[in-house]
């Protein structure tokens, strides 16, 4: 088991239950007590826990989205295809508008090296495409979260509602035939949506396990979008419901 995938199991194990021990976290994740010990104090210091002697308490509630730096090491490898593929359905000369998290910052990555103008909705996909030759970059006003550097609020909202953009690539917190689009944070939501309404094309972009989740506020219905990329563990009877909605699914 790699560190990152043994983070994350350590995360909802003790998101879980509220609590565990070091021995608890060793017999589930088959480490040493050493190394769990070297783990708790990463993800003490993303925010996810809280030590304490001889194990650690969860300081996320169920419904709250685990932080960035986490889930950034999640399903990387099936985010890059998905970021690839997503990519591949934009021509050169368009202009874009990324949302935030972690598989839009690898798209982010992804369009580097393109002839276009795209508007990031984070300061890490901002950074990632500072200096890219060949692209136009535009940056929104905002207030960005701690961690997220998700740009939200009334500036953020106001730059989208001033632009109109070729194509929306928007990230998700859940995303259901039966619920639409929805986000962990109702600020994030607004901007999703401010998004949606400025573009002419809207993709989705998200790791399989979004599919079968519903977050706290409610983005658009899924009509809102005309394409969705997905990796290939994406359950069927969803993306075959998103499917009969119009939405145009690609698996990768």
């Amino acid at each position: 088991m790699g560190s990152a995938e043994r983070r994350k199991k350590i995360a909802e194990a003790v998101r879980g239950t509220g609590g565990a021990s070091v021995a608890e976290l060793a017999e589930l994740t088959g480490a040493s007590e050493m190394t769990i010990r070297r783990d708790l104090e990463v993800l003490a210091g993303q925010g996810v826990l809280e030590r304490y002697r001889g194990g650690a308490r969860s300081l996320l509630l169920r419904g709250e989205e685990p932080p960035f730096a986490l889930r950034a090491e999640d399903g990387l490898e099936a985010k890059r295809r998905i970021a690839a593929a997503a990519a591949a359905l934009v021509s050169d000369g368009e202009s874009v508008v990324i949302d935030s998290g972690t598989t839009c910052l690898e798209v982010a990555h992804a369009l580097r090296h393109r002839r276009l103008t795209v508007m990031p909705l984070s300061l890490h996909a901002a950074n990632a495409l500072t200096g890219a030759p060949g692209l136009r970059l535009i940056l929104p006003g905002g207030e960005p979260r701690p961690g997220e550097l998700a740009l939200t609020g009334p500036l953020t909202e106001a730059s989208l509602a001033s632009l109109r953009f070729d194509t929306a690539i928007i990230g998700c917190c859940g995303l259901t035939a039966a619920d639409g689009l929805t986000a962990y944070d109702p600020a994030d939501a607004a901007v999703k949506r401010a998004a949606i309404a400025s573009s002419r094309r809207v993709m989705a972009v998200t790791d399989s396990a979004k599919l079968s989740r519903t977050a706290l506020a409610v983005v658009a219905p899924a009509t809102a979008f005309h394409t969705l990329v997905t990796d290939t563990d994406a359950p069927e009877e969803e993306t075959a419901a998103l499917a009969d909605l119009g939405i145009t699914v690609r698996r990768v």
